[in-house]
């Protein structure tokens, strides 16, 4: 049996032809493909800065995390070794538990918890390092696994992006009795007076789904249709996936940072920023904190 450094000791090899370009990595796209996550993290660590100060300073942890996915990553589809799949999946799912811990809205919560996200950071961490010791036990569907635990989030999406926009959401009721105090929540930066302010949310909803459909669906057919991209001679779909949830991540992160404020944060104006400019067209989202002096 290989060592688990071993070179190509993963069960697990993706579409792209290995040892193309050098001898020391296996698959040279699917390996600098990763090179987003190095770019991305730091500037979102950057820019979310005032929002961590008055939310929660797990933000700095997240955006490391996620720097931390890069890395092994990296180092995953340089060498296919089974220690790279295993800490390239494990960083994924502790990167998907800090988001849960720090933004799920205490309604989803289990009703054993009643609403204390101490005892519900505790429960994660615990369920973490349970499925952490798992992921050994059937490293070839730790993807597929981890990739489902989207469906839940899509559903916790699906829910706010119905519900935002009423005075009073029904998940947490925040004591605000005119719709016109929740609605100055969100303030729309210059530049953007095109969209509403609910509009806002929606469209980081909506830009948010699109880009994970279409990366998961990279992702598929890397998996699925191997045989018919080497014919084509197109075999990097799986470093398309790289760069896709990399950009995936910021407007994901701003989209539950949204919808986390509006009922964690009533007291407080969210202002929706884009970098490098608002007004630009394309541009990578994140939230900056105001103090309200509206009272609910």
């Amino acid at each position: 049996m290989p060592s688990i450094f071993a070179y190509q000791s993963s069960e697990v090899d993706w579409c792209e032809s290995n040892f193309q370009h050098s001898e020391l990595v296996a698959e040279f796209y699917n390996t600098f493909s990763n090179v987003s996550f190095f770019i991305f993290g730091p500037l979102i660590m950057f820019l979310m800065h005032p929002y961590a100060q008055k939310r929660s300073r797990a933000i700095y942890g997240i955006s490391a995390l996620f720097m931390v996915i890069g890395l092994f990553s990296m180092y995953f589809h340089m060498t296919l070794s089974f220690l790279g799949q295993l800490l390239d999946e494990i960083s994924i799912l502790w990167l998907l538990a800090s988001g849960y811990s720090v933004w799920l809205p205490r309604c989803y919560f289990p009703k054993f918890i009643q609403g204390s996200r101490y005892y519900f950071s505790c429960l994660v961490i615990t369920t973490t390092m349970i499925s952490t010791f798992l992921t050994f036990v059937k490293p070839t569907v730790n993807a597929y696994a981890l990739n489902s635990i989207a469906i839940h989030i899509l559903y916790i999406v699906h829910k706010e992006y119905k519900n935002f926009g009423v005075s009073c959401p029904p998940c947490i009721r925040i004591g605000c009795e005119a719709e016109k105090d929740l609605e100055s929540l969100f303030l729309l930066p210059p530049g953007r007076t095109n969209r509403t302010r609910n509009g806002d949310l929606r469209h980081l909803i909506e830009v948010s789904v699109i880009l994970w459909a279409t990366a998961l669906t990279s992702w598929i057919s890397d998996r699925v249709l191997c045989s018919f991209w080497q014919r084509i001679h197109f075999s990097y779909l799986h470093s398309i996936w790289h760069v896709l949830i990399s950009i995936t991540f910021p407007y994901g992160m701003a989209t539950m940072a949204l919808m986390d404020a509006n009922y964690e944060m009533p007291g407080q104006t969210l202002k929706v920023h884009y970098w490098p400019r608002d007004s630009w067209f394309i541009g990578l989202p994140y939230v900056e904190i105001q103090d309200n002096d509206k009272s609910c």
